[in-house]
């Protein structure tokens, strides 16, 4: 609020009056004082050149000469002269002004720098500005014994000419050079590793201090930070190493379980305690936030190959500084995921994963494989997704199929499906006031107000996420991977990312809507009829479709005759060697085909690939062998009336033809499983008690029962338990018996 003024405001009848005269006063004042000030610089010019002039007149020749103006007479200069206080001047004063006078260069640099005097009349604001251009100091400089020589005349005047005296200079040329001392290149290497040692000390003891009072020694981290910029080219790249590492180390340490946001105008008045404690938080985020940055620029300046001013790292030390860099964002990644700037980390480290370098994309894939495996909620997952798939958009699909194998360790077993079903579920009523007066009595409706209040609490306490936004969150999740799946199988199916790509799909399969399912099984069929895809290629494209169908596909009334045909035709070209990770995929189709499909599958086509199996097994490995035995136990099991394969007799017309890949009508019943007669006879102890297990018709109890250990298990665990891939057999070969020599002495 401001005080009303006392001053009466003018009327407007007043103002017309006088605003005409207060204007021409204005303007005459102007002039005057203009007038004033142009007399008052004149004046002072004249002062300044009689001045000179007198000095100089008993002097030699100057440098430069001027003309003096035609309009001034000799008279007034002499008149001026006499009316100067030169009784008032002390002979010190006269004897400076002498010694000025000798000297060309303060005349030439004055008068020459501003031109010539009387070269014409000028503005009095230009005199001013001219003036202002006049050095107020002198630069001072070191007096050295110097030679004047002739100037050089140049535009803006006389430029003075000096060399150094040669006396002085061959005096100090004669002195003798005092050499350096060499080093030994193992003294070289003593002091570099004295240095290392003393920064390790420095590091060490900031580090204890940081971790041993955060919150009074937060101010540190700046002072550790700082030594990532070492100048000393020796030891530059070990120490810029450890301080990334120890400042990863550190915060790991330091940073608290939350998420640290702005402050508000509101909350800053505080008391000194949590005043105190907001400074750390403030301090700690800005810290981590620069130490981020310092990591990024690190990686950056590997990537463009940027050459710093300062030689102290090579370019060869480049690599090796950027993959401790990317090491720190990794362990950051998964050891600080709610934290501040962890969506910064993602976004550095995803496109490193299509990284040239082997290492740098190993390191960011595993890296990511590990933070889909850990994260519980799936915040983490749906942001690094998210960054993964505008990467595969940007590149035009031209990444490494690494980059979408990642996805498949997404913790994701459930995801909201249609809405409409969710609103047809009957939704709880709750009672009023009036109702439960009605229903409960006094002392019920008091026991049940104290439990919602106690259920209330327990829910506070546990601070845990609720499942609706973890299932929200999933969903979210889950469209953007097949929003990848679906394009790359629309626009790039010859990419070398389709196999990922189907391998996704089988693993996803059971969560993908309805909606999509005539239009995804068209799309496989065509890739699998196509003829260009590989055996493990069209074994995912198989095991996607009956997944699909086997879950929620089931409401469909669909026969993939074709995809039990093309399996059946695939059986006899799988690998039999060391890389029978097919054998995998195909104990899941069989899963799926013939186990969960029991009552849509007929008998012939069941017989036909349990006979196909058992050909199978003769030459593959023997993990491979026991899985896919277990595989046509569980099949004998799901069709009883298989046991006409272990009976010689003929059922019905025909022979057996093997070579026909049509599972209906290869006439499958009238052959039988000599395979197991020879397995029998397999050096596998498992392999031979399955074929003796299924020769006689794998009985669930009995003599020829399996152990509990074996008949629990499924075939894709039998399948892992045995493998040989370390070079170890499993169980351990027993070793042979030991022979008594028979003596010659003994002998009859």
């Amino acid at each position: 609020f401001k005080p009303r003024s006392k001053k009466r405001r003018p009327t407007f009848r007043r103002l017309l009056k006088t605003s005409g005269v207060k204007l021409e006063n204005k303007l005459k004042n102007r002039q005057m004082k203009q007038q004033n000030v142009a007399k008052k610089q004149r004046k002072e010019q004249k002062r300044l050149r009689q001045a000179v002039k007198g000095v100089v007149s008993d002097m030699p020749r100057p440098l430069e000469t001027y003309r003096s103006p035609p309009g001034e007479s000799e008279e007034e200069e002499e008149e001026f002269l006499e009316s100067l206080p030169t009784d008032m001047m002390e002979d010190d004063d006269l004897q400076q002004m002498t010694s000025l006078a000798q000297r060309a260069s303060f005349i030439t640099r004055d008068l020459s720098s501003c031109g010539p005097v009387h070269g014409g009349k000028k503005r009095g604001s230009e005199v001013v500005r001219s003036y202002e251009k006049v050095p107020r100091k002198m630069a001072r400089t070191e007096e050295k014994e110097v030679i004047h020589l002739l100037p050089i005349k140049d535009k803006t005047g006389l430029i003075p000419q000096t060399c150094p005296d040669c006396s002085v200079s061959c005096c100090v040329s004669s002195r003798p050079e005092v050499a350096l001392p060499q080093l030994t290149p193992a003294q070289i290497e003593r002091l570099r590793v004295e240095k290392i040692n003393q920064k390790k000390t420095t590091i060490g003891s900031l580090g204890s201090a940081i971790v041993s009072d955060p919150i009074s020694s937060v101010k540190r981290l700046k002072e550790l930070r700082g030594m990532l910029m070492e100048a000393d080219p020796s030891v530059a790249v070990t120490v810029r190493k450890l301080v990334m590492v120890s400042l990863m180390e550190i915060f790991k340490d330091i940073v608290p379980t939350y998420r640290i946001r702005p402050l508000t105008a509101a909350e800053k008045t505080v008391k000194k305690e949590t005043r105190q404690l907001r400074e750390f938080e403030e301090g700690l985020v800005s810290q981590y936030k620069f130490y981020l940055e310092d990591l990024e620029q690190t990686i950056k300046d590997w990537k463009q190959k940027k050459k710093k001013r300062s030689q102290a790292v090579g370019f060869q030390s480049y690599r090796g500084l950027a993959e401790v860099a990317v090491r720190c964002l990794c362990e950051l990644l998964l050891a600080l995921p709610h934290f501040n700037f962890h969506n910064n980390i993602i976004v550095v480290l995803v496109p490193l994963m299509t990284d040239p370098d082997r290492k740098v994309s190993a390191m960011c894939c595993d890296a990511f494989r590990k933070l889909f495996q850990q994260d519980k909620v799936g915040g983490a997952s749906l942001a690094a997704v998210r960054v993964i798939s505008g990467l595969v958009k940007s590149l035009n699909y031209n990444v490494k199929p690494e980059v979408l194998r990642t996805l498949l360790s997404l913790r994701i077993k459930e995801v909201e499906m249609k809405k409409d079903l969710e609103a047809t579920a009957p939704k709880k009523k709750f009672m009023n006031n009036k109702e439960k007066k009605k229903n409960l009595s006094r002392m019920q409706r008091k026991w049940q107000k104290a439990e919602e209040k106690l259920q209330k609490e327990l829910l506070e306490a546990e601070a845990s996420e609720s499942k609706e936004k973890k299932i929200k969150l999933h969903t979210e999740t889950l469209n953007i991977v097949f929003l990848v799946y679906f394009r790359i199988l629309k626009k790039a199916q010859k990419s070398v990312l389709l196999p990922a790509v189907l391998e996704g799909l089988a693993n996803f399969a059971h969560l993908i809507n309805l909606e999509f399912f005539d239009d995804l099984l068209n799309v496989l069929q065509n890739l699998i009829q196509s003829g260009d895809l590989t055996n493990q290629e069209s074994l995912h494209c198989i095991q996607t479709v009956f997944t699909i169908l086997s879950g929620q596909g089931d409401v469909l009334n669909i026969d993939p005759l074709n995809f039990y045909s093309q399996l059946y035709q695939m059986l006899p070209r799988l690998h039999a060697g060391a890389p029978n990770d097919d054998v995998i995929i195909l104990l899941r189709c069989l899963d799926a085909m013939l186990t969960r499909r029991r009552k849509q599958v007929s008998l012939q086509r069941a017989m036909a690939f349990i006979k196909r199996l058992s050909m199978l097994s003769l030459h593959v490995l023997p993990n491979a062998s026991v899985g896919i035995l277990a595989a046509s136990r569980a099949a004998m099991h799901s069709f009883p009336k298989c046991d006409f394969l272990l009976d010689n007799e003929v059922q019905g017309s025909g022979f057996y033809l093997p070579e026909l890949d049509q599972p209906e009508h290869c006439n499958a019943q009238n052959t039988a499983l000599w395979e197991l007669h020879t397995l029998q006879r397999h050096y596998h102890p498992v392999v031979r008690r399955f074929a003796v297990h299924l020769s006689l018709g794998a009985p669930s109890d009995g003599s020829a029962a399996l152990s509990v250990d074996l008949s629990r298990r499924s075939p894709v665990e039998l399948f892992h338990d045995y493998s040989v891939r370390d070079m170890t057999f499993n169980p351990p070969v027993a070793p042979p018996a030991s022979k008594k020599k028979v003596r010659k002495s003994d002998a009859p």
